[in-house]
């Protein structure tokens, strides 16, 4: 053993034995193990959820089945939000879903192709986990069309050919639909029909295999679905199928560039590597994916929000903050870190997730969630239906809050929070439960050897630093616990049923509680949140300033125009004829205050007149708009002249640093998820 070994297992016994003796009421003779872990145990197998089956590598966290977990709190409105909002109603508004000769629904049918799958991923887990009877039997009918699209062959769904090639990428996201359904409802007609639609795919050439742009591209999915199957079926088939997807997809392996620039791609294919390193275990493949989420971001992603500059594509000389992503690039981001993180156990994954969730998707969309914008910006301070072109790469009104428009994101928003709140709690390969993403629920799921528990999750987390977890069981029952502990985090205190623990948990790793659980016990962790600062050089050495996880933007007083979403709407928008657009409107955002401040910055101590304050937790429950918000901080900032809309009508590029002669003001800050107008990215001044 070498001494980096011995002294790991040293300190852990040390863990343990301080944890035994300070953790016990007098007379409790449970014993409590608590060690600081970089990932779980993958040795052991869980008997109670499925995870991967050899030769797949196996899974550091196990998702367990959808609606499973019931969030609560900011995320539960956000969730209620999406069902009265475009969610739940765009069956009702958009065209391309339309029942009557809908390709999904009709054998021939003249429209529906990857809208229908793209609303019906989100929209279906959200009925899931609201469980609201009436949604889920809409989301039915969609699949029971799709269990009757399928043809003597194996292949489903609309009939679609480029070239004389079958182009597969709406099957792609069809069959995400069927496993979460499955997971849901056990029915076996789905492992029927991936069965031979797989079996199907087997017979396809090469050369007519995965051949269109988006297919090609985004053959990831594809893979995952096969995995999926594998692990339910143990057809050995599958294992050839899964090579055969892998080597007739786009190469994102390339050390130095990308097979594309698209945002939405970069977002939701990189992690293709990472996926078919599970097979292969090749860690070349595994570093792949880490190179190509770090390529984009070295060049387009020096901003605040997790993202990076692609409005469309990214390209060169458009790197400044005030070009922005798509909402569906936020999504298939965060499902992707999510994916990521239950391959890998890196809490970086859980970590990015949660800076693109609380700091960018929020204000993609109004805050009665009705309406969404294709690109939003970290420096974003107009939101109108003009042209921008060429500052923004598409041609079109690209930046309004408009239901009727931005075709994809329109259909695709669906699944950022449902898929999000499906990885609140964890299971683990050894039996146990894992906590990564942090919000308030109650999730249900069998540990040790399947004894069924509850995990209460209480918390305003981000905008508060404590969390409250209770453990419910029938009976006293022994299981590990983990819990990760974010990297900016660097005096977390955990709590035992009031005993204060004496450990020291090491951030951006997972602290672990074996122990016997009783009904009501409760641990309390608490995440002390500080203000820092990240400077951007590659952008003219602007800041950013975070608070905890929450980076934060100049407060700007936003004034909404309401809009027909029908003259505002982008070229290729449908909806459907006699759909109200009084009822649903679309609305333009404009700056009522000045936006162009650079912060002044103490020489010695950046920070060191910043100010926090935290304000009554919103009644509604909804904190991320500019009204509700309950953190603010106090800094002093300059005006500076020369920063104005440019040529383009959008936010100008960020001017060169220097000395400003403006008056020192005292500017207000909020987190940058609850301002839809924002400057994330400051010039800095000194004193």
């Amino acid at each position: 053993m070498n001494t980096v070994a011995r002294l790991t297992q040293h300190f852990t016994i040390v863990l343990i034995l301080a944890s035994i003796l300070n953790s016990c009421t007098p007379g409790e003779t449970r014993q409590e193990q608590i060690s600081i872990k970089e990932r779980p145990d993958c040795t052991s197998t869980n008997v109670n959820y499925t995870g991967n089956r050899l030769p797949l590598k196996p899974l550091n966290f196990i998702k367990i089945p959808v609606g499973s977990i019931q969030p609560e709190g900011w995320l539960k409105k956000y969730l209620d939000l999406q069902k009265e909002g475009l969610t739940g109603h765009l069956g009702e508004i958009s065209a391309w879903l339309a029942k009557e000769n809908n390709a999904w629904l009709t054998n021939g049918g003249d429209h529906g192709w990857e809208e229908v799958p793209y609303w019906l991923k989100g929209y279906g887990n959200l009925a899931y986990i609201l469980k609201d009877r009436e949604m889920i039997d809409e989301t039915k009918t969609w699949l029971e069309g799709v269990f009757r699209s399928q043809q003597p062959n194996g292949y489903f769904g609309p009939v679609n050919t480029r070239d004389g090639k079958p182009e597969l990428w709406a099957q792609m996201i069809m069959l995400w639909c069927l496993q979460s359904y499955y997971e849901f409802s056990q029915d076996e007609r789905v492992i029927t029909l991936m069965t031979n639609y797989f079996k199907w795919q087997m017979t396809v050439p090469d050369e007519l295999f995965l051949e269109d742009y988006w297919e090609n591209s985004r053959g990831g999915d594809n893979l995952l679905s096969v995995y999926w199957l594998y692990n339910r079926t143990g057809d050995s088939f599958l294992l050839e199928l899964a090579e055969k997807i892998h080597r007739n997809t786009a190469d994102w392996t390339r050390p130095s560039t990308l097979p594309n620039w698209h945002n939405v791609n970069i977002a939701q294919c990189f992690r293709e590597p990472a996926s078919y390193y599970m097979l292969t275990g090749d860690s070349i493949l595994l570093q792949a994916s880490y190179n190509a989420h770090n390529l984009i971001r070295r060049t387009f992603g020096q901003v605040p929000g997790g993202m990076f500059g692609a409005d469309e594509n990214a390209r060169m000389g458009y790197i400044d903050p005030r070009q922005g992503v798509e909402t569906c690039g936020m999504v298939e981001q965060m499902a992707s870190d999510e994916i990521m993180f239950c391959m890998t156990g890196d809490p970086f994954w859980a970590e990015h997730c949660e800076e693109v969730a609380f700091n960018t998707y929020p204000a993609a969309v109004m805050p009665d969630f009705k309406a969404l914008r294709y690109i939003t910006c970290p420096n974003h301070t107009i939101s109108d239906s003009q042209n921008h072109h060429p500052g923004i790469d598409n041609s079109g009104p690209f930046l309004a809050m408009n239901p009727f428009s931005s075709r994809c994101c329109q259909h695709n928003h669906t699944q950022g929070w449902p898929y999000y709140s499906e990885h609140l709690v964890l299971a683990t390969p050894d039996n146990g439960a894992a906590i990564a993403l942090y919000a308030a629920c109650k999730a249900t799921l069998k540990v040790a050897d399947g004894q069924e528990i509850t995990i209460h999750e209480q918390t305003n987390y981000p905008f508060e630093e404590e969390i409250v977890f209770t453990i419910n069981t029938p009976k006293e029952t022994g299981f590990p616990f983990y819990l990760r502990i974010p990297s900016w985090c660097n005096k977390a205190g955990l709590s035992i049923n009031g005993r204060k623990i004496n450990t020291t948990p090491e951030p951006g790793k997972y602290i672990c509680i074996e122990r016997t659980w009783k009904d009501g016990d409760k641990v309390e962790l608490k995440l002390p949140m500080e203000l820092s600062m990240h400077t951007w050089q590659v952008n003219k050495n602007s800041v950013s300033v975070n608070y905890g996880p929450l980076t934060l933007s100049l407060k700007i007083d936003e004034e909404y125009s309401k809009k027909d979403s029908r003259s505002t709407a982008i070229y290729d928008s449908r909806w459907q004829e006699g759909v109200d657009s009084e009822k649903w409107p679309s609305y333009e955002i404009y700056a009522k205050t000045p936006w162009n401040y650079a912060l002044v910055l103490d020489s010695k101590e950046p920070l060191k007149n910043f100010r926090v304050t935290h304000k009554e937790w919103p009644s509604d429950n909804f904190p991320f708009t500019t009204a509700n918000v309950p953190l603010e901080i106090k800094a002093i900032g300059r005006q500076v002249p020369s920063w104005t809309l440019d040529k383009y009508g959008i936010c100008g590029e960020l001017p060169e640093p220097g000395a400003l002669k403006e008056a020192k003001e005292e500017i207000t800050l909020i987190p940058m998820g609850a301002a839809r107008l924002r400057i994330s990215a400051f010039p800095n001044t000194d004193e």
